[in-house]
Order: C-alpha cells, then structure tokens, then sequence
C-alpha cells in the first residue's frame, strides 16, 4: 500500500466557496477514485489550511485518459486556493510508525492535527522524530494507534493518525507527565494551529474537521 497526500491554503473568504464546490464535485470525484482503486480518502480542514490523504496499491500510474479528468475535477476548485504542496510530487515524510493498518474504519477514531514550523526549524522536526524511530526499533505498534504518518509542505506539519476505539485507554499521569516534556520542546520550533494540545497550554485553537471521507 502507498499512502498519498496533499495540502493547500484556501484563499482569504473562499472557505464557504471551496466547500460549495467540493460538493458540485463530490460525486465525479468518487468515480474518479472508485475508477482508480483509490481508498480511505480524506478532506481536512482547520483554519485556511487543507490536508487531504488517500491510499493506492503500490506503484499505481493514472492512464493519460483519467489524467485529463484529474485536471478537469482540479481546475474546477484550484482558484479558490493556493497549493502548499507540489501537484503530482510526494509531500515530505517526517514521521511514520504505521503499526497494524485496520482494514475496516468503524471502530476507528481519527485524529489529524496541524502545526507550523519556525523559521529554520524544518530539519530539526526530523531530527527529533528520526530519533524516535530509531528507539523504536523493529518493534510494531499493536494499537491503539496504526496508520500514523506526519507529513511536511510549505513550513507546515500535517499529521494523520487512525485509534482503534476498542484499545484505546485514559492516559495515566506518567504518559501526561510524558507527553508535557516532548510537548514542551517541541514549542521551541513549532507552533499549534489544531487545539492537540491547549489542555496544556491553555490556549485555545480551531479542531481539525474531515470535511470528506470516501472509503
């Protein structure tokens, strides 16, 4: 399986205008992906920011035919916003511990969250979760968390996480106390756009809402 993504900042009052025409759309484009094997697509929204994600086999090539109607579907919507990613191009994998991927979605809880980077500080975020990574080892995340990725376009952190609701527990107050201390030092290059963690800090953020989802 190949996990894609996308990402793109909606043009200052063209939010109502970018739904509206995501659903004059909505139905050629879940054609489109029916057509093209294209699974678990989803629309996120929080603030001006967009972040959509979508699964295919591996190695899959769009024919020039369903090409020209990717184009046709894009130039529909494209002037209301303005791309962070490139067209066509892989966003920055930043982070991945994908785990045990449930198949099926009913008993899952999403979670997607956005972050803008500081000036600079784009190396930095990889560093601190290719570290991550390596402390994990070849271990697999058995849940509750599975399918977690966390992609970089444009000076912005887009995360995507699916819980299964079955495994999930309350944190105790060792993974609080846990979660402030990389919390904490992640605030020297980041900035919160989704509300993740205003339990923490006591600021107050937009939530991140899936304005679509085709499974």
């Amino acid at each position: 399986m190949e996990r894609h993504t996308f990402a793109m900042k909606v043009k200052k009052g063209q939010m109502n205008e970018y739904r509206r025409r995501l659903g004059v759309i909505w139905q050629e484009l879940t054609l489109f992906l029916d057509r093209n094997k294209v699974h678990n697509f989803s629309i996120w929204n929080a603030e001006n920011l967009i972040f959509g994600y979508y699964e295919t086999a591996e190695k899959v090539e769009l024919s020039a035919k369903e090409n020209v109607v990717k184009q046709k579907l894009t130039e529909k919507i494209e002037d209301t916003f303005e791309w962070l990613s490139t067209p066509g191009k892989a966003m920055r994998l930043m982070y991945h511990d994908f785990g045990v991927v449930r198949e099926k979605k009913e008993l899952i809880r999403h979670r997607m969250f956005m972050t803008k980077l500081k000036p600079g500080c784009e190396e930095e975020y990889k560093y601190r979760h290719d570290g991550l990574i390596e402390k994990r080892g070849d271990e697999m995340n058995l849940g509750p968390d599975s399918n977690f990725s966390i992609w970089c376009a444009g000076g912005y952190i887009f995360g995507y996480n699916e819980i299964d609701t079955t495994m999930e527990t309350e944190p105790t107050e060792e993974d609080k106390k846990a979660t402030i201390e990389w919390e904490t030092r992640q605030l020297e290059i980041m900035d919160w756009i989704t509300n993740d963690v205003d339990w923490m800090t006591g600021e107050h953020h937009a939530a991140s809402v899936r304005l679509a989802w085709h499974a």
